[in-house]
């Protein structure tokens, strides 16, 4: 194929092709396909004509995204585009089982954190640069891999109350490198740290806290602390756990939400289902709570 060709295949608009393979578009955003997306964190830029996802990372052009979506070869999803496919008014691709959840196969990594290991990276990371208390990056079982390009990922297990492993994130430890974020397929990643409520006796204060981190930040300021995803992926059976802890428990809610909009209406959405929920103002050069731990930490 010419590079011509290719330049037309890659100038097709983008959104116009994600339509064509089933995706609902609106307002230049869409469920991305590529992880359990409830808030539609896929986005269009029909300027440049690329997508983004900013939870998962997922990124790319119109040929990229007919590759990963419809699991072709380059040739493949050139041809797709270009044998008349593309054309045709009618949707040729049935995107149910992809936009399904699929299982998330807990014994193939449960193994990873029965002895976690942490690179010199990881390390430096959570030691170095967080100031994390060692008994807490051990608590949440905290381990490390290297890819084959040589990537250095920090891997956080999620689980339930119980102890069973539902999901994991990965958090790309190259600063201001892309994607920051990956996810095994069908990953759960709701509430952070649920196995802490079994050490929690009736009337005891639990921090609510903004993504993993922060919860790493508020356990080694000796808080008993779970961690919501974010304010744009909150899903209602959170809402409702946490609506459960607290007709159980009796618990004392805090939060010290991040300095930014998000944060703040991620607590007024709590503060809903915890009328207890008590704020606390960070400081102002402090963007968030693992922010102020580092700065603040004697």
């Amino acid at each position: 194929m010419e590079k011509f060709e290719l330049q037309m295949l890659r100038d097709l608009p983008i959104e116009e092709v994600a339509e064509r393979m089933g995706m609902e578009v609106t307002r230049h955003k869409a469920l991305c396909p590529f992880h359990d997306d409830h808030h539609a964190s896929l986005s269009f830029n029909v300027r440049k004509n690329t997508y983004r996802c900013f939870v998962c990372g997922a990124h790319g052009g119109t040929i990229d995204l007919v590759m990963h979506l419809l699991h072709k070869d380059f040739k493949e999803a050139c041809s797709w585009l270009s044998n008349g496919s593309y054309e045709t008014p009618t949707i040729i691709y049935n995107l149910s089982s992809i936009n399904s959840t699929p299982s998330f196969d807990a014994q193939r990594y449960e193994r990873f954190f029965q002895r976690p290991w942490l690179s010199p990276e990881a390390k430096q990371f959570l030691f170095e640069e967080r100031r994390l208390d060692e008994r807490v990056v051990r608590w949440c079982r905290l381990s490390s891999w290297r890819d084959r390009q040589g990537v250095n990922w920090l891997q956080i297990p999620y689980y339930d109350r119980e102890g069973h492993l539902t999901g994991i994130q990965n958090r790309n430890l190259q600063k201001g490198a892309q994607p920051r974020f990956r996810f095994p397929q069908g990953s759960e990643c709701g509430i952070y740290n649920l196995p802490i409520l079994n050490r929690l006796h009736e009337g005891e204060e639990l921090w609510i806290t903004e993504g993993a981190s922060d919860c790493w930040a508020a356990l080694s300021a000796g808080h008993k602390a779970i961690a919501i995803p974010s304010a744009t992926l909150l899903k209602q059976k959170d809402l409702d756990q946490l609506l459960s802890f607290s007709s159980s428990l009796s618990l004392i809610f805090h939060m010290a939400p991040d300095r930014d909009e998000p944060g703040e209406r991620l607590f007024l959405q709590l503060q809903k289902v915890l009328p207890n929920l008590e704020h606390h103002q960070l400081p102002k050069d402090c963007k968030d709570y693992s922010d102020y731990y580092v700065k603040f930490k004697v």
